[in-house]
């Protein structure tokens, strides 16, 4: 079976490639490198450095003819949405109409899409199942819910298969600080350092976190899901607040920060925790690890003894 993964070189991607790899599939990764990072790269994978909105791509599908394509690559920061919206709509829009071409063209059996709970914004119904109501608060979320329905379209009108996954907030090794899941890494890289944690609001505001490796397991799942063509939430189900973070990063890592409240930020989502049933039912798919576990992984990468 032969894989592409585009934005296989970024945090998430690298993962999901390294879940492929030790399936023993043919992988590729397909990345411009502008937010992945080369020592992501896993060795057993093929590397081609390319944008998804490279008028090329067509011709690289109609050359490799992939079977199923994973597509990680994105413009994934909300407030970057917000600050330039012409770019998040030419990469998270045209570019993925550009791969659903070449991928259509070149007869991939199947999308993998990376979809987000940004497509929900703020809701009263918790947790909130796939059938919830769509509200995006940011360019990111409608670029994303968007992309949900050409994948429907495509299906609908040309055959292509594709099973989109709304993740909660993912974090874990390899993470950045950018997108929801990034404060994570933010936190823990300040934590360490002796430095304070700045708290937008009040803390209360929830996520649902779900460690990188259960969403690189649900991506493969989804390569073979007999239930496909449709969306699934890729999360614990479980509502964490930040002040609850903190202190469970306190408690780890075996140090007590200094927290600094700012103002609460534009657009920020009060409360957000998805149902995850649809994924277990359909992809045979449940998260393995907990949050401290996660997080305790986290810290041994980084060096540090938990307790």
């Amino acid at each position: 079976m032969k894989v592409l993964v585009t934005g296989g070189a970024g945090f998430i991607g690298s993962h999901i490639v390294d879940k492929l790899v030790q399936a023993d599939l043919q992988v590729y990764i397909l990345d411009n490198l502008s937010t992945g990072s080369f020592s992501n790269i896993n060795p057993g994978a093929a590397f081609l450095k390319k944008d998804i909105r490279d008028e090329g791509l067509k011709e690289l599908l109609a050359r490799e003819r992939f079977d199923y394509v994973i597509h990680q690559a994105a413009q994934t920061m909300v407030a970057n949405s917000l600050a330039d919206p012409y770019y998040d709509c030419d990469v998270n829009i045209r570019g993925l109409v550009n791969l659903l071409e070449a991928s259509r063209l070149s007869a991939v059996k199947r999308i993998i899409f990376a979809s987000s709970a940004a497509i929900y914004g703020d809701t009263d119904v918790l947790p909130i199942a796939e059938d919830c109501g769509k509200q995006p608060s940011s360019f990111y979320g409608e670029s994303k819910l968007t992309g949900e329905r050409y994948l429907e379209l495509y299906y609908k009108n040309f055959g292509l298969e594709y099973v989109a996954l709304r993740y909660a907030n993912v974090y874990g090794e390899r993470q950045g600080d950018s997108g929801e899941g990034g404060v994570i890494s933010i936190f823990l890289r300040k934590l360490l350092a002796g430095q304070g944690l700045t708290v937008y609001g009040d803390g209360s505001q929830t996520r649902d976190y779900i460690y990188v490796k259960d969403v690189a397991a649900a991506n493969y799942q989804a390569l073979f899901a007999g239930t496909a063509n449709r969306s699934y939430n890729i999360s614990t189900q479980k509502e964490t607040s930040v002040n609850d973070l903190i202190e469970l990063l306190s408690q780890l890592a075996g140090l007590q920060p200094a927290v600094i409240h700012d103002a609460p930020r534009d657009n920020d989502i009060r409360r957000s925790v998805l149902a995850n049933q649809a994924a277990a039912n359909g992809l045979n798919w449940q998260p393995a690890y907990t949050l401290p576990a996660g997080l305790s992984l986290m810290l041994r990468e980084l060096g540090h003894q938990t307790m």
